[in-house]
């Protein structure tokens, strides 16, 4: 999912038959490119790669309004939703709803990010039809006890505390709060302790009433199961929903604080430096030329300009990063690295001069080449289990990218030429970067744009 982690509550895999629901399947992009679009009796639509060489099945689901939907006053209510779909349902419990899981060795899964609220299952085919009415249970009857309310908001809350004095969690919130204070993406999608409390059960039956609808809902399968019998499964397991979502209307953002960085002082051994700055929305045309870009400048993990630069010669941290973030919303560059104290400024300097020098001169034809025969070659890691597939089918249909991306996909790597990728350098790094700094780093102190 894209933005933001979010504060979750994640159950130990419970058989060794879940695990392998996880694992299996070993696909390429050229073998799942075998995408069937079904239509349900219903008119629920969804995408499937059919493999009946093991009898798994994997779904990936996705509503789109995730955390963007929560009330005003209350962060952390789709969070807190995603938390308690599988605490009981229907006439179960939540102890009976997990005791009749473990049996069935499935896996269900719910989580929000800030556009999106997604759900997922892996089940065994030969036990398809109690698994999926699990899910049609927990998405169309949650229970929401005040009981189990209560001990999820514990959890959560307690979750919330450990990161108050986390540099990383302190940093990244900072940086969203500022970037975008009048907007949903600068709340945090995990709550706040101050919001945490003010969320009641009715508050959340309304977000699941408003937002979890047929009309903006996405899925992809992927496992043994043919279109004839999927069909009857999706009005089954999605057709007791809303027909439409009751979403609210949230506008376009543009980031602010460009050129200004904030420190905050913790007593903590390194410091934690998040940067960001404005990206392109995935539907740019230049997106895949930045996504090149960016990988040269510091996506390519062990091959990134920023690895080389603060890393290789110069020893100043472990990792650094960057990455482009394509909201819904609002487009993002954003990185991030930690330090020691006294490097943390000389790091700062190296980033944002790399930056610049991008900017500048852009990548070189070498550069470039290795950068599409890496991202081109490795393509092939994303399809290697059912779960890898479904979610990279799931990730295209949100994304609009057209059924036929994987095919197409390769190709708009290559045709990226090197005056593409100097002019989208120019255009990332031209928008400047918003800088937090948490910890106690000697030469570094909080400055306005321009200062």
């Amino acid at each position: 999912p894209r933005g933001q982690a979010l504060v979750t509550i994640h159950r130990p895999l419970m058989s060794f038959a879940i695990a392998a629901v996880a694992a299996v399947v070993s696909l390429t992009p050229a073998n799942a490119t075998n995408i069937e679009r079904i239509v349900s009796p219903g008119g629920i639509e969804a995408w499937l790669v059919r493999e009946p060489s093991i009898p798994l099945i994997a779904m990936n689901f996705a509503f789109k309004g995730g955390a963007n939907q929560d009330p005003a006053l209350k962060p952390g209510t789709a969070n807190m939703v995603a938390s308690l779909l599988d605490e009981g349902a229907g006439d179960m419990d939540t102890t009976a709803f997990q005791q009749r899981v473990e049996e069935l060795a499935t896996e269900i899964r719910f989580s929000a990010s800030r556009d999106q609220f997604y759900g997922s299952i892996r089940l065994l085919k030969d036990r398809q039809q109690p698994s999926f009415d699990l899910l049609r249970i927990a998405l169309t009857a949650p229970r929401f006890e005040a009981s189990a309310v209560e001990r999820v908001r514990a959890q959560i809350v307690s979750g919330l505390r450990r990161e108050s004095t986390n540099p990383n969690n302190i940093s990244s919130k900072l940086w969203w709060r500022t970037a975008f204070p009048n907007h949903p993406y600068g709340r945090p999608s995990g709550g706040t302790l101050e919001s945490l409390p003010l969320i009641q059960p009715e508050d959340l039956r309304a977000y699941h009433q408003r937002n979890l609808a047929r009309d903006n809902l996405k899925i992809a399968v992927v496992g043994d199961i043919d279109a004839t019998t999927l069909g009857p499964v999706l009005d089954r397991v999605f057709g007791g929903l809303p027909a439409k979502a009751q979403l609210e209307q949230i506008p376009q953002a543009m980031m602010t604080g460009v050129g200004r960085r904030i420190v905050i002082d913790l007593d903590v051994p390194q410091a934690v430096l998040t940067y960001g700055g404005s990206g392109l929305l995935r539907k740019d045309p230049d997106f895949i030329p930045a996504y090149i870009v960016n990988h040269i400048l510091g996506g390519g993990s062990f091959s990134s300009r920023l690895y080389n630069e603060v890393r290789e010669k110069r020893g100043l941290a472990y990792g650094v990063y960057s990455y482009l973030a394509p909201m819904e919303y609002s487009g993002l560059f954003q990185g991030g690295t930690q330090t020691r104290a006294d490097g943390a400024k000389e790091a700062l300097d190296v980033i944002e001069a790399e930056i610049r020098r991008m900017g500048s001169d852009g990548p070189s034809q070498e550069e470039l080449d290795k950068a599409k025969s890496y991202l081109k070659g490795s393509y092939a890691l994303s399809f290697d289990t059912s779960a890898k597939i479904a979610a990279q089918l799931l990730t295209i249909q949100v994304e609009d990218l057209g059924i036929d991306y994987i095919n197409r996909r390769n190709g708009l790597i290559d045709a990226v030429t090197l005056a593409d990728a100097k002019r989208v350098a120019r255009r990332l790094a031209d928008g400047g970067l918003f800088v937090t700094v948490v910890g106690k780093p000697k030469g570094l102190a909080s400055k306005e744009p321009g200062g």
